[in-house]
């Protein structure tokens, strides 16, 4: 039997009274059944996602996409709609600053057929990066001023320019808006480097040396508006020296960041996981051993030579 699959619509903007019952009277009076909503308001910001069986519509995709986009412009809240042959795509925006190991890995991983899905553009908050994604031939764009501060208008106009389903965090040392995480929630994968929940927030490498570990890791997770404490994905652990320093620490994390973040988004872009309660769970109809991703050939030696955040990120700035 095919899997039903659903047209996607999202909903963001200030929260006022009656957002809900317009957009689904506009839905009802087209023939469209709402098969799942899902709506949140945080910090006086709306967000509303849902999942809906069009195929017994009244009206084109066209007329539809432009019909909410209208009541949207009305109500002062933007609208996505993905229509469900748009998920073929997939789509990635990828997200850096100035370290190039993950960016690296997810290239090479696309092109060699590793990984599912088009890295669709990289948007950084530097410009240290735009020789590597020019070399993939992928578009790059520089959102930061002077001290990497980005535009996030921008950064939507661009992510929905290039009809993006997820974003990739490659080390990006910004924290995302609530707007922008609200926009895609369960859709932009972040890759820290600690064992979370331990060592959230700045330095972790340092905050584990302090505590006087002795086995470190790096996570994958979803992003969420509370830094650092979405639904994990996939874990890396290595052994910490009795003389490590941060820097011992990155050099070893580094090529298990780029290892722990191709899988997650593995996993997300094959459907293999779902998040309920707050945490991941791999879907019952999922061989385990099917969805481990082969590690690319060079992500061994995929520590870069080119420039670190070390000295740039301001603090407290993380990668959410």
């Amino acid at each position: 039997m095919t899997k039903q699959r659903y047209t996607e619509i999202t909903i963001v903007g200030e929260d006022d009274t009656g957002l809900i019952a317009n957009f689904t009277n506009l839905l009802f009076e087209r023939n469209i059944n709402i098969e799942d909503l899902d709506q949140a308001v945080q910090d006086g910001l709306f967000r509303m996602t849902m999942h809906v069986d069009a195929t017994e519509m009244v009206c084109r995709e066209t007329t539809l996409r432009e019909d909410l986009q209208e009541l949207g412009e009305e109500l002062g809240v933007s609208v996505q709609i993905r229509f469900p042959d748009e998920d073929d795509s997939r789509n990635i925006g990828v997200l850096v600053t100035k370290e190039s190991h993950c960016l690296e890995a997810l290239i090479e991983a696309v092109e060699s057929g590793a990984l599912e899905g088009t890295i669709a553009c990289v948007v950084g908050n530097h410009a240290d990066l735009e020789p590597i994604a020019e070399q993939a031939d992928i578009p790059f764009y520089d959102i930061g001023d002077e001290n990497g501060t980005p535009d996030e208008t921008e950064l939507l106009e661009r992510l929905d320019a290039y009809n993006v389903e997820l974003i990739v965090l490659a080390r990006y040392m910004r924290i995302l808006s609530p707007e922008v995480v609200f926009r895609y929630e369960r859709r932009i994968i972040n890759i820290h480097p600690s064992m979370l929940p331990s060592f959230a927030g700045a330095e972790p490498y340092r905050q584990a040396i302090d505590a006087g570990v002795r086995v470190a890791g790096v996570t994958a997770h979803y992003a969420t508006t509370d830094l650092d404490q979405g639904p994990i994905i996939t874990q890396r652990v290595f052994d910490v020296p009795d003389d490590a320093t941060p820097e011992t620490l990155r050099r070893r994390g580094q090529p298990l960041e780029a290892e722990a973040l191709l899988e997650a988004v593995h996993l997300h872009l094959s459907d293999s996981i779902y998040v309920h309660n707050g945490t991941t769970h791999l879907r019952e109809d999922v061989d385990e051993a099917a969805v481990q991703l082969g590690t690319p050939t060079q992500l061994e030696a995929a520590i870069p030579d080119g420039p670190t955040d070390d000295t740039d990120v301001p603090l407290g700035a993380q990668s959410e």
